[in-house]
């Protein structure tokens, strides 16, 4: 009975620290959630905030008891916010459409085709990854601009329609999906091309949405190449609209536009995580095991 007793009562004493811990780690969680959300309600909060009522402001203020929309419509009817919008959708579609198509090539290539040099190849491919892709933005711009297609989707587009990591990540992926499969496939006459088609991309489907993802938003972010290739306003994305807005437009006047600007630019991307959150790390979990 003692005994029993005890035991209760070191159950109770665990469970009271587990209950402790639990609670401190939800609240360094909940803290560090401020931190990281607070830039982001500060940009919603001046975006939302009159020209005047934020000239007036010698204190920063944290709430607003007036919120207006105008900042929005000077957003779209001051600059070509819009025309940004459109060439950054352009530039993100096509550029991941075809990586996609490249990278799942090539990590088919190397995940099952049996040729002379494989493990050599994918070896120097995989060392490209060591390169700062900073090195090549010269060599790149040259290429670019010998071939005539600065301020051209085109010169956009074209240097950043592969990638190693991408490939790499898919490769692992692909090379997860049994050999008797493949086997199977082969003897019933099924073609390389049909049996990835047909087996491969269905199977490794979150992989896939997850590369595809996370290029959206790479692209979307995209500021030095896109900087350095467009000195054609019509050419801008988003990034280097943001950047012309702050030099050339109301951007250094009239802050709650400016941010207004910004929120509207952010919330694709908010939009497009939230909705693909649990594929993005599936995914990514899922390209990280190995057997």
């Amino acid at each position: 009975m003692e005994q029993q007793l005890d035991f209760e009562k070191i159950q109770k004493k665990n469970n009271r620290r587990s209950q402790i811990r639990k609670i401190a780690v939800y609240f360094f969680l909940s803290l560090w959630a401020l931190v990281v959300l607070f830039p982001f309600y500060w940009m919603v909060l001046t975006s939302v905030k009159s020209y005047g009522a934020y000239n007036a402001e010698h204190v920063p203020a944290f709430f607003t008891l007036s919120p207006t929309l105008q900042n929005y419509v000077d957003a779209f009817t001051t600059v070509p916010l819009m025309g940004y919008l459109l060439n950054t959708l352009i530039f993100a579609v096509a550029t991941t459409a075809i990586m996609v198509v490249v990278s799942t090539l090539a990590a088919y290539a190397f995940a099952r085709l049996e040729f002379r040099g494989k493990n050599l190849l994918f070896t120097l491919f995989l060392s490209l990854m060591m390169i700062p892709s900073e090195l090549v933005v010269i060599t790149n711009f040259v290429t670019v601009t010998n071939l005539d297609l600065r301020n051209t989707f085109a010169g956009l587009i074209l240097p950043s329609v592969t990638s190693v990591f991408y490939i790499y990540l898919l490769k692992e992926n692909f090379e997860q999906v049994p050999d008797e499969l493949y086997r199977a496939a082969k003897v019933d006459g099924t073609s390389d091309l049909k049996y990835l088609w047909k087996v491969m991309i269905p199977i490794c489907r979150p992989t896939i949405v997850t590369v595809t993802i996370l290029k959206i938003i790479e692209c979307w972010n995209s500021y030095v190449w896109p900087r350095l290739i467009t000195d054609d306003p019509s050419y801008y994305l988003v990034s280097n609209g943001i950047q012309e807005i702050r030099e050339n437009g109301f951007g250094r006047e009239n802050i709650p536009a400016m941010m207004a600007a910004v929120v509207v630019i952010s919330v694709p991307l908010i939009i497009l995580f939230l909705v693909f959150r649990k594929k993005i790390m599936a995914g990514v979990s899922r390209g990280g095991l190995k057997g």
